[in-house]
C-alpha cells in the first residue's frame, strides 16, 4: 500500500483512545505485522508475523504493549566452554545478559523500550565502572518502561549509575555541578536551547544539591546513595522565572510542568519508531494524549504504532544491537558465545556503552565501518556448527534456484523481501548453484555452497537492514 494511500484511509479518529491521532486502516498483512515486530521489538521469531496477523493491528499493538507473559524463554545464557555467564563480573558479559532478555523475552516490546530510555537517559560504564549498578539501572528502566514520564525522570534522577556518570553524587551547596541539570533539561525533558537560560541551569544545579555516598573499603566501590540534607543548597532559587527554596523534586515539578515539554517527549519519543516526523497537527494531538493522560507512556505508544506512518511509512535502519538479536530470534539460536558483545561494539552500538550522554546517532548506523561489521556478523551467525558442508550435503540441497531461495530465507524465519530482492537472490542461486555447476561433483557440491552464501546475502539485503 503506498503512503499516500494509507494516509488517505486513515482519516478516521479517535478522540477517546488516541488523542486524535491518525489509525491505519489499510491492510493488516504479514508485512505489516513484521514490521511492527521489529519496531516494537527486536523482529518475529518464525510463524511470530503471521501469528500477530490474526488478531488485527489493534489487537496486535495491545498484545505488545499490554503483553500477558513477560517471562523468558529457552535456554539459559551460556559462553562457548558451556559456562554460566558472569555480568556483574565479567566484561561484556552484561551486554550478554542483555541480548539473552532481547532474545528470549516473551514481551518483546519491553526490553524495547528498555533499549529506548538507556539511549534517552544515556549512561555509559566507561565512567560509571560498575556493572552491577549499570544492569541495576537497566532493571529500572525495565520496570518503568510504560508507566508515567515523571516516574521515570524522577528514577533516573537518583539511580545510583546516573548520579555517578553525570556528577549529581557529590553536587553540594559549596559546589553545585551542573552536568545533570543541563542535561535534564537539554536532553531529557526539554530540548536543546528550548525554554531555559544559563540561569536556569545554574539554579536547577542548586535545587538538586545534596546526593552522596559512602565507599566500601572491602570492593573499592561506591554504596549507600542517599540524599544528606547538609549538603543541599536550602536558599532561594528562580527557575523559568519562579522563585522558591526549591529541592531536587520541585526542580522535577518545574522542568515537567514546563510547557516546552510536551513537545519534546513526544517528539523524541517517535523518533524511535518513524523516520519521518510528525505533522503538526499529529504532533499537537499526541501532546494532548500525553498531557491528559497524565503524562503516561503507555497510551502514546500504542497510538503511535498504530500511526499509518509507522504501518505504511518510509523503512528505518534496524538499530545494530535490535538486528543481532532479530538474527539471533530468527534463526531460533541463543547465547552461547561472548563474541556477541564485541560484534555489537563493532556493528556500533554495545549496550551499556553509549558514545556520550546524547546517546547513539540513529543516522550513523551505517557507514564504511559498520556495514562491514554488520556484513561479517552473517559468519559469526552460521558458524561451523550451522554452515553447510558441502561434502555432507547431497540431499538436503537441491539445484533448484528457487528451493534454494526459499531454504535460505526459511533459515532466518522467512523474512519479506521485495520482489526485486527475491529476484536477485533467485539470480544469483541460479548462477552459483546451476549456471556454475557442470561437472558431477560440482553439481553435488555447489548448491550447498550456494545455500550458505544465500543464507549471507539474505541479512545483507537493504530489505533486511531495514523495515
Amino acid at each position: 500500500m503506498s503512503l499516500t494511500r494509507a494516509r488517505g484511509s486513515a482519516r478516521r479518529r479517535s478522540s477517546s483512545a488516541h488523542g486524535f491521532l491518525p489509525v491505519y486502516s489499510g491492510a493488516f498483512r504479514a508485512e505489516q505485522a513484521e514490521r511492527l515486530l521489529w519496531r516494537a521489538g527486536f523482529g518475529p521469531k518464525p510463524g511470530q508475523a503471521a501469528a500477530l496477523v490474526k488478531h488485527g493491528l489493534r489487537a496486535a499493538v495491545l498484545s505488545l504493549t499490554r503483553p500477558s507473559q513477560h517471562f523468558l524463554a529457552g535456554p539459559a545464557p551460556r559462553l562457548q566452554n558451556g559456562e554460566a555467564i558472569a555480568p556483574y563480573d565479567v566484561w561484556g558479559n552484561d551486554v550478554l545478559w542483555w541480548l539473552d532478555r532481547m532474545v528470549r523475552t516473551r514481551a518483546p516490546l519491553i526490553e524495547r523500550m528498555t533499549l529506548i530510555w538507556h539511549d534517552w537517559f544515556a549512561t555509559s560504564n566507561e565512567l560509571v565502572n560498575s556493572q552491577r549498578l549499570m544492569i541495576e539501572q537497566n532493571q529500572t528502566q525495565r520496570t518503568l518502561c510504560l508507566a508515567s514520564f515523571p516516574r521515570m525522570l524522577t528514577a533516573m534522577t537518583v539511580d545510583p549509575a546516573m548520579l555517578l556518570w553525570l556528577s549529581g553524587a557529590g553536587s553540594t551547596k559549596e559546589a553545585p555541578n551542573e552536568n545533570y541539570a543541563r542535561e535534564m533539561q537539554e536532553l531529557f525533558a526539554l530540548g536543546a536551547g528550548n525554554g531555559y537560560t544559563e540561569l536556569d541551569v545554574r539554579e536547577h544545579a542548586r535545587a538538586l544539591t545534596g546526593w552522596t555516598y559512602t565507599w566500601n573499603q572491602a570492593t573499592g566501590q561506591q554504596q549507600d546513595f542517599h540524599f544528606d540534607p547538609k549538603l543541599h543548597d536550602n536558599g532561594v532559587k528562580v527557575i523559568y522565572g519562579r522563585r522558591g527554596r526549591f529541592g531536587w523534586r520541585d526542580s522535577l515539578r518545574l522542568v515537567l510542568d514546563h510547557p516546552d515539554h510536551p513537545r519534546h517527549f513526544v517528539t523524541r519519543l517517535w523518533s524511535y519508531f518513524c523516520p519521518e516526523p510528525l505533522s503538526a497537527r499529529d504532533r499537537r494531538a499526541a501532546e494532548a494524549l500525553y498531557v491528559s493522560s497524565g503524562k503516561q507512556i503507555r497510551p502514546v505508544v500504542e497510538a503511535m504504532l498504530m500511526h499509518p506512518l509507522v504501518q505504511a511509512g518510509p523503512r528505518m535502519v534496524k538499530p545494530p544491537i535490535v538486528q543481532i538479536a532479530g538474527m539471533l530470534r530468527g534463526m531460533g539460536r541463543y547465547i552461547d558465545t561472548d563474541a556477541w558483545a564485541w560484534e555489537s561494539n563493532l556493528t556500533g552500538q554495545m549496550p551499556f556503552y553509549p558514545p556520550n550522554v546524547g546517546g547513539w546517532e540513529a543516522g550513523r548506523w551505517l557507514n564504511t565501518g559498520t556495514w562491514l561489521a554488520r556484513f561479517n556478523l552473517a559468519a559469526q551467525m552460521i558458524d561451523e556448527k550451522r554452515a553447510l558442508k558441502p561434502n555432507a550435503a547431497k540431499r538436503i540441497a537441491s539445484l533448484d534456484p528457487h528451493t534454494l531461495t526459499k531454504q535460505a530465507l526459511a533459515f532466518w524465519g522467512e523474512p519479506t523481501m521485495s520482489r526485486a530482492t527475491h529476484g536477485a537472490l533467485l539470480s544469483y542461486a541460479k548462477s552459483a548453484a546451476v549456471d556454475a555447476a557442470t561437472a558431477t561433483w560440482e553439481r553435488e557440491q555447489f548448491p550447498a555452497l550456494t545455500l550458505n552464501a544465500l543464507r549471507a546475502l539474505v541479512v545483507a539485503t537493504p530489505d533486511y537492514q531495514t523495515c
